[in-house]
């Protein structure tokens, strides 16, 4: 039964040796990607929908990780590798469940069937396989480590995207929010009002050498452009 468990599972050797060695590096960049937009999602109270649509991605990127290991363990037997394996496909379907309820319950942004998609059916697809491939591991290896191989790779597909959506996303949401702050500050107006003095400075002086000294002093100051307070 070792030999047969061996021979199974190292065929199947490098695929999980590139799927777990890249599950692994995505982790590390989704945490340095989280780090970048930490400030910004302070700012904005969204930290809600972090947990919804951000987190969720690390949890896969782990889930192809453990999988990959766990295939790439010397088992005795295929049964103990199943066990593991259905552990791995229940636990996910369980956390699907809770992201779930977590975008349902967040009210910073509303979701629309590509989020849904994404971020819970393929999920919850991609574990419930693992599951039904860990539980009939043993009797029919070939075809489930084909399953158990496709919905670990889905894994970290969904992982790609969904890490991808959510930094276009933030990037796009602190860009609005700057441009609506640079807007409702008064620095607009006031430099409205500075370009506007500059030209009534020129006028000012254009009527001050038409006009005299005396007369010009008095025109200068009516020709300015008027303050924010004024225009409103």
């Amino acid at each position: 039964m070792h030999e047969a468990a061996v021979s199974t599972l190292k065929a199947w050797e490098t695929f999980y040796v590139i799927v777990g060695s890249s599950a692994g590096a995505l982790t590390g960049l989704q945490f340095v990607v989280m780090t970048l937009i930490a400030e910004g999602v302070a700012a904005s109270g969204r930290k809600e929908s972090i947990s919804a649509f951000g987190t969720p991605n690390v949890v896969h990127f782990c889930e192809a990780l453990l999988v990959a290991a766990i295939l790439s363990a010397p088992w005795s037997a295929l049964r103990a590798a199943g066990i593991a394996i259905t552990l791995c496909g229940l636990g996910g379907l369980v956390y699907s469940v809770v992201v779930l309820r977590r975008a349902l319950r967040q009210s910073a942004y509303k979701p629309v069937f590509e989020d849904w998609l994404w971020h819970t059916a393929l999920p919850m697809l991609a574990y419930a396989a693992q599951l039904a491939a860990g539980i009939a591991l043993e009797r029919n290896s070939e075809g489930m480590l084909f399953v158990l191989g496709g919905a670990t790779l889905l894994l970290v597909f969904i992982g790609i995207h969904n890490a991808w959506d959510t930094v276009t996303f933030m990037l796009l949401e602190r860009g609005r929010q700057d441009r609506e702050a640079r807007r409702a500050e008064p620095g607009g107006a006031r430099a409205g009002a500075a370009d506007g003095a500059g030209h009534g400075d020129a006028a000012g002086a254009g009527h001050a050498a038409r006009a005299g000294s005396g007369e010009g002093a008095a025109a200068r100051p009516t020709s300015r452009t008027p303050g924010p307070g004024a225009s409103a």
